[in-house]
C-alpha cells in the first residue's frame, strides 16, 4: 500500500460501483481520503460516508449512488497554477459537461471549480466523473 492509499480507496469505490454494490468499505483511513469523499458527497456522487475508528487503522463505509463512472488518484502530484487550471481540466476529463479535478491548495482540498472561484493553485490529487 504505502503511498497508494488514496488510489486503492478510489479503485475500491469504482469496482464496487461496477459490480452494483450499494456500499464499499475502505481501509486504511487518511484525512486526504475523507476530504476527497467530502467533495464527492457535496457534488452528489456518493450518498454518505462514515469514518470508523480513525485513530487506529480504521475504516470508512461509503454509501454509493451509482453515479461514478471513474475516479483516479494521480500517483505523481503535479503542481498547477490557477491560470492553467481550466486547460488541465479539459485535458484530463473526458467531457466538459461533468467531472471534477481535486486539488490540494493552501486553503485545503478543493475541486477545480472552488479553486477557480478562490483563484488558487496547488497540487492535483485526482479526479472523478
Amino acid at each position: 500500500m504505502g503511498r497508494r492509499i488514496l488510489n486503492d480507496a478510489l479503485r475500491t469505490i469504482v469496482n464496487a460501483e461496477k459490480r452494483g454494490f450499494a456500499s464499499a468499505e475502505l481501509k486504511p483511513v487518511s484525512n486526504v481520503i475523507a476530504n476527497f469523499l467530502q467533495i464527492m458527497k457535496y457534488r452528489g456522487y456518493i450518498k454518505d460516508f462514515q469514518v470508523h475508528d480513525p485513530h487506529r487503522v480504521g475504516k470508512i463505509s461509503v454509501e454509493l449512488l451509482g453515479r461514478i463512472n471513474d475516479c483516479r488518484a494521480l500517483t505523481y502530484r503535479q503542481d498547477i497554477k490557477a491560470a492553467t487550471l481550466e486547460d488541465y481540466k479539459t485535458r484530463t476529463l473526458p467531457t466538459r459537461q461533468w467531472g471534477y479535478v481535486v486539488i490540494t491548495t493552501p486553503n485545503g482540498v478543493l475541486d477545480h471549480e472552488e479553486a477557480q472561484r478562490q483563484n488558487v493553485g496547488g497540487q492535483v490529487l485526482g479526479y472523478f466523473y
